[in-house]
């Protein structure tokens, strides 16, 4: 289990941010299980569902932000499981882009790749490899898509969202697996050890004037639209 434990650029659980976070939330004191839900439950509902600068920021630079999206979040994720000693790695995919239609509108929507980077993380707890993806929108912003679209009652697609049963998303961890964009994936790259490891092999691919226009104008639309909900 060494190889999914230990520390890489991107999952710097000994930073200083961290290692205070994980002190003052007493994570270190808690029973495994425990671990895993407490943690889980911070980075799904406390970090915010929205877009950051990039895939490849560190989780510190994640925590400051407070807010990313799945593969950003997964780092946090990864780093503070294996801050507390919780192995995990990571499972690469594409996703269509239809799911995030409404959290994208417009010609953000439009000119975005068709298929769209993403990520789930895998925790190892009692012999067992649990596939935790729900993480990635917070309970605030799902409470409020599932009001605004309170008519649905089979399978959803767009704004983030993936799933056969919009009513009863999975997304708490009892010793199961969660899903809330699995509905929409259409690669799968299989699993990696880190973030680091995944990244150097696959990434979104976008031209340069693309990746400019997201990073200074795109993602900000976004996180605006989804902001706008979460507030409703």
């Amino acid at each position: 289990m060494d190889r999914y434990l230990r520390e890489t650029v991107m999952l710097d659980f000994n930073s200083p941010m961290l290692q205070d976070l994980i002190q003052k939330r007493g994570w270190k004191t808690l029973a495994k299980e425990q671990q895993i839900k407490a943690i889980y439950a911070y980075v799904r509902d406390e970090i915010y569902f929205g877009y950051n600068v990039s895939d490849d920021i560190t989780a510190t630079q994640v925590l400051k932000d407070g807010y990313g999206q799945c593969n950003t979040k997964g780092t946090l994720f990864m780093a503070l499981l294996r801050g507390v000693g919780i192995p995990c790695r990571i499972h690469g995919f594409t996703i269509d882009k239809k799911l995030q239609k409404g959290a994208m509108t417009g010609l953000v929507y439009k000119c975005s790749p068709r298929n769209v980077f993403h990520s789930w993380v895998e925790i190892w707890f009692e012999d067992t490899w649990y596939e935790l993806e729900a993480y990635i929108l917070d309970r605030a912003y799902l409470t409020q898509l599932q009001t605004i679209f309170k008519e649905c009652t089979g399978a959803f697609c767009g704004y983030g969202v993936a799933v056969k049963d919009f009513k009863h998303m999975v997304i708490d961890w009892d010793k199961n697996n969660t899903y809330i964009q699995s509905e929409g994936i259409n690669q799968d790259f299989g699993v990696y050890d880190s973030p680091d490891d995944l990244l150097r092999v696959h990434h979104q691919t976008l031209s340069k004037s693309k990746a400019f226009l997201f990073r200074h104008l795109g993602r900000h639309f976004m996180n605006h639209n989804v902001n706008t909900i979460r507030k409703k």
